[in-house]
């Protein structure tokens, strides 16, 4: 391709990225993921923060996961001090999928806790993938004091996180049991159980919890 025609083509993608149509939207991310370019990494990264439809962010995050981390991790780091909701879940997104664990000090408490549930829920996947060996106990700390946050696909978001994190969640999940906050206490128990038996699914877990919640609090009365 002659430099006549890379300019062409540059903007003609670009231009693609930002089409009315999501099907125009989506085939260029796939031209970009298939022929990976340096130049074409920020006008991803903005295309994540403002893209509505679910496949087309998808396709433009596995085009950043065909780019150098060197190109693309900086430039998503700098999107999670976004004001826009949107830019900082998706920039964790499409961390956790590049798995660049220098991206690691970045995963903050402050996004684990994040007012707004899919951010939140990005920072928890975010941070399981790149947590370094060794501090998992840590982690599952600060996951579980978001412990009967939200409704069920944000709750069940947290409890795969910390079953991902194995054994060592462990006490900072049963450090939870004796919570004063009755939805805490469910969570936590319903997360042990789908850890124990990943068949059992969550809705049983949750059921289970609070048949354990009874039975706990009919034990003290009658003790």
């Amino acid at each position: 391709m002659t430099m006549a025609e890379q300019e062409t083509d540059e903007p003609r993608v670009l231009r693609g990225l930002a089409d009315g149509r999501s099907s125009v939207r989506l085939r260029a991310a796939l031209a970009i993921g298939t022929d990976p370019d340096p130049r074409f990494v920020a006008g991803l990264v903005e295309r994540c923060a403002v893209e509505p439809e679910f496949q087309v962010r998808e396709m433009l995050t596995w085009a950043l996961t065909r780019h150098p981390a060197a190109s693309t991790v900086p430039a998503l780091l700098g999107e999670l001090r976004s004001q826009g909701a949107q830019a900082r879940s998706q920039a964790l997104h499409t961390l956790s999928k590049i798995g660049d664990r220098q991206a690691w000090p970045a995963i903050t408490r402050a996004l684990m806790s994040d007012a707004d549930d899919e951010v939140a829920r990005s920072a928890w996947r975010a941070a399981v993938a790149l947590v370094p060996g060794g501090g998992e106990a840590e982690l599952a700390g600060v996951l579980a004091t978001q412990l009967g946050r939200g409704g069920r696909e944000t709750q069940l978001s947290l409890s795969r996180a910390l079953i991902a994190l194995g054994a060592p969640m462990l006490p900072a999940l049963r450090a939870t049991y004796a919570d004063p906050d009755p939805r805490v206490r469910r969570h936590a128990h319903a997360t042990e159980r789908l850890w124990r038996d990943p068949d059992a699914g969550f809705e049983f877990a949750i059921e289970e919890a609070k048949r354990v919640a009874v039975l706990g609090t009919s034990g003290q009365e009658g003790g």
